[in-house]
């Protein structure tokens, strides 16, 4: 490909986890490929606002593609950790019993992880759920255990998917809303709501909530998404709640249920609830969904405290059907279809790059393997991860980690810099690259510290910095 050409081999649409595991899998080969998103950065939609979990393989019946790909996802962990810049931890998953009839649902699952071949997973007596998870009720019962379950932070894994695809050719476009397609002769000619257009031999729909409007812009399946959103709230890594593993309640015929999750850089997750919504873009919280949450929290955990909540958000989540939708498109030509993603779609994103660039395969596009692919991203040093002298080693190299911009998760100048440099140059792009802002006090602290880093780095105005991107400006007019 030609710097600055706009023909590819393959386009993808959307640049949430499973785009960017499709986009980094891909880049493995001699092929020019696009990876567009309409956010200003990628992991803006779903994936930005999910538990974060790397499931146990026993909540879904392998005749199901999404259970199959989950299981698959969930062993590749591992290795990409070792490649790729992302906190990832196995602290394994326990499902709680609180009432004697929650025993078989229970005995279900185990037998259906049995059978799914997870590896490690136990059905425990009462006592067993308290020794691996002394924070539980004593009113527990007993319940499940997979020691393979993990915990991962979701952003910052599709940041460095995509930064790993960048650096191996992958051309990435922000701000890129899929308006209309046109297939002419071998190739589909796809315009954005900004008027820019793109070339692509093959294209693939991993929209996430929108990858309906995406379908039927190409002429293909039409379908619907539906959004169900998800309420959580976050607790001060201060916190005396925080369990050693992720914990479960029995689930419903509608979710997993309500979770309290000790998240990989030391706060806890709780939640989420699962509620139908019509506008995809509703990410309100509430009072009265708080009020559910902690109580369904505290039935498990019971020193669940409001007074450790530092934040609440939402993340909308795709539902087409009970399975996961990726197939070669029987409307359009090469056209590959990669809809429906919900639970467990973060854990099976890595099998889902698989299983995409197989069927692209099959399509048609040729894959011949680079000689120079590089799987691993250059690692950047954060202060709270090293000791006094590797921290004062470095002020020696770059002065600007002396300097502390976020105290809660202590950020320092030089993290913030670098996440610009990588083209994070919004307040939450540079959030999610850095943990910045995250803290107790929310940014109310550091907030002012990072406007001023981004318009010394950038150029930009004050008014033109925002916080996701158009229409979230951070500052409007003067006093």
């Amino acid at each position: 490909m030609k710097p600055g050409s706009d023909s590819f081999d393959v386009a993808i649409v959307g640049a949430g986890v499973s785009g960017a595991n499709i986009a980094r899998r891909l880049s493995a080969y001699e092929l020019d490929v696009v990876l567009v998103e309409k956010e200003a950065d990628v992991s803006f939609g779903t994936s930005k606002a999910n538990s974060g979990i790397v499931h146990g393989g026993f909540h879904h019946n392998k005749k199901y593609l999404k259970a199959r790909l989950e299981l698959q996802g969930a062993m590749m962990f591992d290795r990409l950790k070792a490649e790729l810049d992302f906190p990832f931890e196995r602290c394994g998953i326990v499902v709680a019993a609180m009432h004697e009839d929650e025993m078989r649902p229970i005995e279900q699952l185990y037998m259906q992880g049995v059978e799914n071949g997870v590896i490690g997973i136990e059905m425990c007596s009462r006592e067993r759920m308290l020794e691996l998870e002394p924070k539980l009720s004593e009113d527990c019962v007993g319940g499940l255990y997979a020691p393979g379950g993990g915990i991962v932070e979701p952003y910052r894994f599709v940041f460095s998917l995509v930064e790993n695809a960048q650096k191996n050719g992958v051309r990435l476009m922000t701000g890129f809303a899929v308006e209309s397609a046109k297939r002419e002769g071998e190739r589909w000619t796809v315009k954005a709501a900004d008027g820019r257009s793109i070339k692509a031999r093959y294209v693939v729909n991993a929209a996430g909530l929108f990858a309906d409007e995406v379908s039927r812009a190409f002429g293909a399946e039409d379908f619907a998404i539906h959004a169900r959103k998800g309420e959580y709230y976050l607790l001060d890594r201060m916190t005396k709640c925080k369990p050693a593993r992720v914990v479960f309640p029995v689930p419903t015929s509608v979710s997993k249920g309500m979770l309290v999750i000790p998240t990989v850089e030391g706060t806890v997750l709780i939640g989420p609830t699962a509620t139908a919504v019509q506008d995809k873009t509703d990410l309100a919280t509430t009072r009265e969904e708080l009020d559910t949450i902690l109580k369904s929290a505290r039935n498990m955990i019971p020193s669940v405290s409001e007074t450790d909540v530092i934040t609440s958000f939402a993340g909308l989540r795709p539902f087409m059907e009970e399975d996961f939708y990726i197939e070669p498109s029987k409307k359009a030509p090469a056209f590959i279809q990669v809809a429906g993603i919900q639970s467990p779609g973060l854990t099976a994103s890595p099998a889902i790059g698989e299983y995409v660039k197989d069927l692209l395969k099959k399509e048609g596009l040729k894959l011949v393997e680079k000689a120079d692919w590089d799987p691993f991203v250059r690692k950047v040093p954060r202060a709270k991860d090293l000791s006094p002298y590797e921290l004062d080693e470095l002020v020696k190299k770059d002065p600007a980690y002396g300097e502390i911009v976020c105290r809660c998760e202590r950020v320092t100048e030089a993290e913030i810099v670098e996440a610009i440099r990588r083209g994070h140059v919004t307040l939450d792009g540079i959030k999610y690259f850095t943990r910045a802002q995250m803290g107790r006090c929310q940014g109310g602290f550091c907030t002012y510290k990072i406007l001023k880093i981004i318009m010394r780095e950038t150029g930009m105005g004050w008014d033109e910095i925002t916080k996701r991107g158009e229409g979230s400006s951070v500052l409007r007019g003067e006093l």
